[in-house]
């Protein structure tokens, strides 16, 4: 006797930021099914580098604009910027927990942790780069390069020689993320914005307006300041990072906001020869194209492998994070429900991708390390 077979079932289609419904997140969620569906391998290579049993998870959300995440080894947490909120939180490793860490900012960005532990911060509303000392105290790293004001310092590295380097975009030229420049300034020409409503150290701390082209500086620890990358070579520069043997430096250029003058940035990622104080050999290490998407670049990091994993500001299905072999050969993607600003590595074996995306603060755990403290 026969009996008739069961119709052969079809693979359900794990949620994800792109089904319908999308995936949910937070403590309520479903479970995820291993391996996650939004961290995507495109080649194979990117296997060894990730955990086949570790969802993406987003630890908080609250905030407007979520940028500079930067782990301090010693302290056991992450630091984030909410640029637009004006204000630091700190991502405490022991129980998840995340508590304002220091309001107001001064519309700090991008964060990162020297080769002694102390925290770099590039504050847009002072328009400078300022170093937390252990007793608490701040010092002023760069506020002005030959006698004029920096733009807005945006992202920044350590060197192990003592240097930093960091851009200077304009982007905290604006109401939303610093101050406009004062009257006739470059970015308020018309004078038609009043810098000091709600801003009452609008400037009399920092610079009032904006005077130079966008640069990458290194400062030496001997307090010179020089121009590593013009902003005729490469503008408006934004997320940057060294290779693990600090041979080569990696520049994200960004773009232009409405109604600024001068060229256009590239929307693209360059990669530099490092010779001491001094890079050479400039050319594009990717032009974030992904199935014809532009994945608009922004943070920056490497892995010990000499992998760069770099933030994507994209549609939904492309906003996350894009990783990259060291000869620029695409590897695979995370998908994020929010577009990325910035990527760091951290947790105690610093095997913890931290993504800043938007209003929330993401991590995926790998199985790989960051190449650099912070």
């Amino acid at each position: 006797m026969a009996y008739p077979q069961d119709k052969p079932s079809q693979t359900a289609i794990p949620p994800s930021v792109i089904t319908n419904p999308p995936r949910q997140w937070g403590p309520d969620a479903p479970p995820t099914i291993y391996s996650d569906p939004d961290v995507i391998v495109l080649d194979a290579a990117l296997r060894p580098s990730l955990v086949g049993n570790a969802p993406i998870r987003r630890l908080w959300t609250g905030g407007i604009w979520a940028e500079g995440p930067a782990w301090s080894g010693q302290g056991q947490y992450l630091v984030f910027s909410d640029v637009v909120g004006d204000v630091q939180r700190r991502y405490l490793w022991e129980d998840g927990r995340v508590t304002t860490f220091r309001s107001p900012s001064y519309n700090s960005n991008g964060n990162s942790f020297d080769f002694q532990g102390r925290q770099l911060s590039a504050q847009h509303f002072f328009r400078r780069v300022v170093r937390w000392e252990h007793d608490g105290s701040v010092t002023v790293i760069a506020d002005a390069f030959e006698g004029k004001p920096l733009n807005s310092p945006n992202d920044l590295v350590p060197h192990p020689d003592g240097s930093i380097w960091f851009t200077d975009p304009p982007y905290g030229d604006t109401l939303s993320e610093g101050h406009p420049d004062l009257a006739a300034g470059m970015g308020n020409p018309a004078g038609r914005f009043n810098a000091r409503l709600g801003s009452q150290l609008a400037g009399l701390v920092g610079g009032r307006q904006r005077e130079l082209p966008t640069n990458t500086y290194r400062w030496d620890p001997s307090g010179r300041l020089d121009v590593v990358v013009g902003g005729d070579q490469l503008p408006y520069p934004n997320g940057l990072c060294f290779s693990p043997d600090y041979k080569t430096l990696h520049v994200v250029s960004t773009g232009k906001f409405a109604g600024d003058p001068g060229p256009d940035g590239k929307h693209a990622v360059f990669a530099f020869d490092v010779d001491g104080a001094k890079v050479s050999a400039m050319r594009l290490f990717t032009d974030m194209f992904v199935d014809g998407v532009r994945c608009g670049p922004d943070g920056i990091r490497a892995d010990v492998n000499g992998n760069l994993w770099i933030s994507s500001s994209a549609p939904l299905g492309y906003a996350g994070v894009v990783i990259y072999s060291p000869q620029g050969k695409l590897l695979g993607r995370i998908r994020l429900p929010e577009i990325c600003a910035n990527v760091a590595f951290g947790g105690p074996k610093r095997n913890i991708l931290f993504m800043c995306a938007s209003q929330s603060l993401y991590a995926l755990q790998v199985q790989t390390q960051g190449a650099a403290p912070g």
